[in-house]
């Protein structure tokens, strides 16, 4: 038997921060508070609030980005793992993986939906929609999170968490596809997300894995 140490002060804070990431006050893709707004919320100094992001970042559950901030790309250390494996894989096996991910997703969300569900796409579907020639960033970033909240509204935490795993990529991927210009696909999405709603779960993966099937084909034409 060993001697019961206290839990060094690092270690608290890097629980802290892991657990607003779990509970989804700080979701995948979102920038986490400065290291000063840190220090505040733990009441700690600043090296320890460092050392504790950095944790995380080893983890792969944080990442650093150069004059932006620290944002979240997983919600756990399997999660940030599978995020660092998938980000050296090639494209199109991504695609394909999504097609089977999102098509599965899509069938349990029109069974599964709730009002809550209903509200998000709908607006997140607008939102896409408005910003798609506006500016390629927001629509990246509402484009993933139209994804994200199918995955949500399968109510199936697993899954969940294996998609956020994706994340990453899948954001890279949606932002070759904008910057190739490839269209917003506005039909397909709105099918996808209206099959949903509607909680026609044949219908809805159909529409899932039809518009992921365009995005392969694309691919391979390339």
């Amino acid at each position: 038997m060993q001697p019961v140490r206290r839990t060094s002060l690092i270690a608290q804070v890097t629980e802290q921060l892991r657990a607003e990431i779990r509970s989804g006050s700080w979701p995948v893709g979102s920038r986490i508070p400065t290291e000063p707004e840190l220090t505040e919320l733990t009441g700690t100094g600043r090296n320890t609030v460092r050392e504790a992001v950095q944790a995380l970042v080893h983890a792969g559950m944080l990442e650093r980005r150069q004059g932006s901030g620290t944002y979240v790309i997983a919600i756990s250390d399997l999660g940030g793992t599978l995020a660092k494996y998938f980000a050296d894989a090639q494209a199109r096996d991504v695609l394909e993986l999504r097609q089977a991910l999102d098509t599965t997703a899509a069938r349990l969300a029109a069974q599964r939906r709730d009002n809550t569900d209903i509200a998000s796409l709908r607006q997140l579907l607008e939102d896409r929609r408005r910003a798609w020639d506006e500016t390629g960033v927001e629509a990246l970033e509402i484009d993933v999170q139209l994804h994200r909240a199918i995955v949500v509204a399968s109510h199936n935490a697993v899954y969940l968490e294996f998609y956020d795993s994706l994340l990453p990529v899948i954001e890279q991927g949606i932002r070759v596809n904008i910057a190739r210009a490839l269209g917003p696909y506005h039909k397909e999405h709105t099918e996808l997300v209206q099959a949903v709603i509607d909680g026609d779960p044949d219908r809805a993966a159909r529409a899932a894995n039809c518009f992921l099937g365009l995005l392969i084909s694309e691919y391979n034409d390339r």
